[in-house]
């Protein structure tokens, strides 16, 4: 029995790192294949139709006092998360933007602790600076620009999807994955509309390989993807998971290596390692029987 559970306990966190590293493949799609410089409008196109598409899927009202949970999980989820993002996105270079979203596992473990009392192990929190380490030999070029606004929305951004992350396993819910996935899918990319009509250029006249473009981003990149990413974060440790999301910067290292022919020095080499040791780590650490239970007495962040 105990070795049936591993082993489905280890599918969960397989399937759940596709999510990461199908979004790591949505760069090169955003950047090669899509219209320039309209970030919200890519934001709002993979957010909104898919949403649409999942809750008429799904067919499920939440319940009238799970509505407030909900706004919030998708403001911080997919609204501002992806705003934040791309604000970062612009203004800082990659690697950095990147190197300052990995501190989002660590910004978990606060949480965790902050709300629950909940102490990671030494091998966790050691697991999580490992990885922005690594990450930081991996993408951070010499004499990266420093934009104090790129900075404030690069951690605004992990912060958020820190939160996010952390209250979606926290406010267990009955609404199945697909419903919990569209509706916040939904309400996030409502909330795109307003960046993207007021910021964004209107879109050029779509050819082919833009329309197969935004197929991809929301059939693949954004349903599939945050309907894995909602249901691992229901059967697993929420640490573990953010720690995942490390895989999406290494898959787009990878594929622009492999697709792109995106040179990769011995430096690179060794921080993907890095990260990629960091996040089985994690994933070690986080196991059931490796986790320290939470002090008696009450929990000091009440729902």
């Amino acid at each position: 029995m105990h070795d049936t559970q591993e082993r489905t306990s280890w599918t969960d966190y397989l399937l759940t790192a596709l999510a990461p590293a199908i979004w790591g493949s949505t760069y090169i799609v955003a950047t090669h294949l899509l219209p320039p410089d309209r970030p919200f409008t890519t934001a709002l196109l993979r957010t909104l139709p898919a949403g649409i598409l999942l809750t008429l899927w799904a067919r499920r009202l939440p319940e009238r006092s799970q509505w407030g949970r909900l706004a919030l999980l998708a403001a911080l989820n997919i609204g501002l998360f992806q705003a934040l993002l791309f604000v970062a996105a612009y203004r800082l270079p990659g690697g950095l933007a990147a190197v300052v979203g990995a501190i989002q596992p660590l910004l978990v473990v606060a949480l965790a602790w902050a709300c629950e009392g909940r102490r990671a192990s030494g091998l966790a929190i050691a697991s999580c600076v490992l990885g922005v380490l690594g990450m930081a030999a991996l993408l951070l070029a010499p004499g990266a620009g420093w934009d104090a606004l790129g900075i404030a929305a690069a951690l605004a951004g992990a912060a958020c999807m820190a939160g996010g992350t952390y209250l979606t396993r926290r406010w267990k819910t009955d609404v199945p994955v697909l419903a919990f996935t569209g509706w916040q899918l939904l309400a996030g990319g409502a909330m795109l509309l307003p960046a993207a009509w007021a910021i964004d250029p209107p879109l050029p006249a779509l050819n082919g390989a833009h329309m197969l473009a935004y197929v991809y981003l929301v059939l693949i990149g954004t349903m599939a993807a945050y309907v894995l990413w909602f249901r691992g974060l229901a059967r697993l440790s929420p640490v573990a998971v953010s720690s995942l999301g490390l895989l999406s910067p290494l898959a787009a290292v990878v594929l622009g290596w492999a697709l792109l022919g995106q040179a990769m020095t011995g430096v690179s080499l060794a921080g993907l390692a890095t990260v990629f040791a960091s996040i089985v780590a994690v994933q070690w650490a986080t196991l059931p029987d490796a986790q320290t239970p939470a002090p008696a007495g009450g929990n000091p962040c009440k729902s």
